[in-house]
């Protein structure tokens, strides 16, 4: 119950926040953030509809094939997201423009969406929109990187805007908004690079490994191992995880084996495929 409140309470307070940074600063400054909502605020100055109700809408179909790729238990707190943003979203665009200086105001709402985004991260759900369509193309192409995917989507969203509004100074502001907010969400969801290395030793590896790999979307590792005392051969789950995600991670093996054996140790410095790019050391 405790888990669920506090879930509760992060997505109120996300959404608020994401909400926020797209009424009071961005929307009203012509400012497209990338993502679904970046599309909205672009179509919403073709067709008279606002800007919640048509992320709202564009997100009818995406939804739709979450459910059918990942089922209705994921997306169903995705859904609640979606419908809490378009109905906050026009709900502050009543009050207008906080300020209408361009800077100013890419960089507070890219300050709010990266917080609220990274804020409805850990509450264990998604904004739906991009998130999905991310998601399913890495179900198929693994080797792309998924922050990869993420810019060259919202580059062309807001190259799309630049054209739509005749202004290239909004597209340069635009990206502005798009790479504060990926900052933000990353300092709200990990924080430094410390991370926990785990090894995980349980009955029940390939469901727990199955839980890893697509409700954390972390990667993980089967290293053979034999028990001194019983003599029998066991799989020890291996896996670097975000300091972040380690109480989801620990709520998982509860779920599945309360019996497993988990070593946890810190790991100072990751590099690879979400972490530190090893091309980037000096040796």
């Amino acid at each position: 119950m405790k888990k669920i409140i506090r879930n509760c309470i992060y997505i109120l307070i996300g959404t608020l926040l994401y909400a926020g940074g797209i009424s009071l600063f961005l929307d009203p400054n012509n400012l497209a953030p990338g993502g679904l909502i970046g599309v909205s605020v672009i179509l919403n100055r073709l067709i008279p509809v606002s800007t919640g109700t048509l992320y709202f809408i564009l997100n009818i179909p995406i939804v739709i094939l979450g459910i059918w790729k990942f089922g209705i238990k994921f997306m169903a707190s995705t859904a609640v997201v979606i419908v809490l943003n378009s109905v906050l979203t026009d709900f502050l665009a009543g009050f207008g423009a906080i300020t209408t200086e361009p800077i100013l105001a890419c960089l507070a709402g890219g300050i709010m969406i990266g917080a609220g985004i990274g804020i409805i991260f850990r509450a264990g759900t998604t904004t739906g929109g991009m998130d999905i369509i991310v998601k399913v193309i890495k179900s198929k192409y693994k080797h792309i990187r998924t922050g990869f995917l993420f810019f060259m989507l919202d580059m062309v969203i807001v190259s799309i805007s630049g054209v739509v509004f005749g202004d290239f100074n909004v597209a340069m502001y635009a990206f502005i908004a798009v790479f504060v907010s990926g900052r933000v969400m990353d300092m709200v969801l990990y924080g430094s690079d410390e991370a926990r290395l785990i090894y995980i030793i349980s009955d029940n590896y390939q469901n727990i490994s199955k839980r890893v790999l697509e409700e954390l979307d972390v990667g993980v590792t089967f290293l053979e191992g034999k028990g001194a005392y019983s003599n029998s051969s066991k799989n020890v789950i291996m896996c670097v995880i975000r300091k972040q995600l380690t109480p989801r991670l620990e709520d998982i093996i509860k779920e599945e084996d309360p019996a497993s054996f988990m070593i946890v140790s810190s790991a100072s410095e990751i590099y690879g495929e979400g972490y530190k790019d090893i091309r980037g050391v000096r040796l």
